[in-house]
């Protein structure tokens, strides 16, 4: 499966030595796609809050397997999908177009949308899962 990680999973799994499990089963058994606008992101955030690991950050992605795909400035999502913070319309949309079968997040604002494809699932969710 084409599996898509949101920021926050990204963050998790670079900060925390416990989600190791989680990055080995999704790249042994699975495709990790990323997007433009969650890469951008993730840089944000580890330079705000945890500045002296960036020269880590660099190696963590070259070593993550990955498809890239680019995330539109503006995303045209009409009646897709509501959502309430408008910075997650991006990943979400970004899901959609590059025809990933899961989205996993672990944000709260994902956990109301109805949409029949990507399913969207936290780790716990995945692991019970898959």
């Amino acid at each position: 499966m084409r599996i898509m990680l949101d920021t926050n999973i990204l963050i998790s799994m670079f900060v925390f030595k416990g989600m190791r499990g989680l990055i080995d089963k999704i790249t042994s058994d699975h495709e990790i796609v990323l997007c433009s606008y969650v890469i951008d992101e993730l840089h944000e955030v580890i330079e705000r809050k945890f500045p002296d690991r960036k020269n880590d950050l660099e190696k963590f992605l070259t070593n993550l397997p990955f498809e890239m795909i680019y995330t539109p400035k503006s995303p045209d999502i009409d009646d897709l999908f509501t959502i309430r913070d408008p910075d997650d319309e991006k990943v979400l949309y970004s899901a959609i177009i590059s025809d990933v079968d899961i989205l996993l997040t672990g944000d709260k604002d994902f956990a109301d949308i109805e949409i029949e494809r990507p399913e969207i699932l936290t780790p716990r969710e995945f692991l019970d899962r898959y």
